[in-house]
């Protein structure tokens, strides 16, 4: 097996392990969970806030892609431009027929909507003008992972990309390390079969951003100094000439 096979492989499997848990039903339980208590409906609508400044942070694109989609809960964010070409994605089937069955037809009809790995997106070279990534990055623990979105989003665009994730400097941070330190030195058992969310350092994050070719526009957290949940909006560097 040559070096770049395992590595493809490998690439896979991380991608795997956190997209291949969505079955039908656990798809269709995750559209209804961001409704089921009154901290989540908070949480749903500081997120669709967020979602409405980055954009404007990002100068309103004309096209947008938004990947992973999920069950499709920022299409009205998204769609809230009559003029604004719509393309959605996501690695789970299940999530894309959760997003066309619980959407607004109306909604739907407006998005291209297709399957394809963050890793490898099926679409041409700045295929649109915006790529809109939230809930993903905080699940890729490994940098050259991270890098290899990051490349295929600077490919994809024309201009811009907005992401959300975890960053330490706060205290839910804070305790998310704690708690990662205790797993790794066996103090607390961890039960899950594989670790799928982590905190990163602002510092370590903004330097693979400019290895990829962004520059940083601006920066927005979900509730500053406690949460651990941060959105980037990232441009595209100029080319040297």
């Amino acid at each position: 097996m040559t070096e770049q096979t395992e590595k493809d492989q490998g690439e896979q499997h991380q991608e795997l392990m956190f997209s291949s848990v969505y079955t039908q039903e656990r798809a269709d339980r995750y559209f209804r969970k961001h409704q089921e208590s009154l901290s989540r409906r908070l949480s749903d609508w500081r997120e669709k806030q967020i979602a409405r400044k980055v954009l404007k942070m990002a100068g309103n694109p004309r096209s947008v892609l938004d990947l992973p989609c999920g069950a499709g809960r920022f299409w009205p964010i998204l769609a809230e431009d009559p003029e604004r070409e719509l393309l959605a994605a996501d690695y789970s089937e299940a999530m894309l027929e959760t997003a066309r069955k619980f959407q607004p037809e109306e909604l739907v009809r407006r998005f291209r909507i297709f399957q394809t790995s963050a890793f490898d997106i099926k679409l041409d070279d700045e295929a649109v003008e915006h790529v809109f990534c939230m809930r993903l990055m905080h699940h890729i623990g490994e940098s050259a992972d991270r890098l290899k979105i990051l490349r295929e989003f600077h490919r994809v665009t024309r201009d811009s990309v907005s992401l959300s994730l975890w960053v330490d400097g706060n205290y839910k941070g804070w305790r998310r390390r704690r708690l990662e330190a205790q797993r790794a030195s066996g103090k607390k058992v961890f039960k899950r079969r594989f670790q799928d969310r982590f905190v990163q350092s602002p510092a370590v994050l903004e330097k693979e951003f400019d290895q990829a070719g962004f520059h940083v526009l601006g920066k927005v957290d979900f509730l500053p100094g406690y949460s651990q949940w941060r959105t980037y909006v990232l441009r595209k560097k100029e080319r040297q000439t």
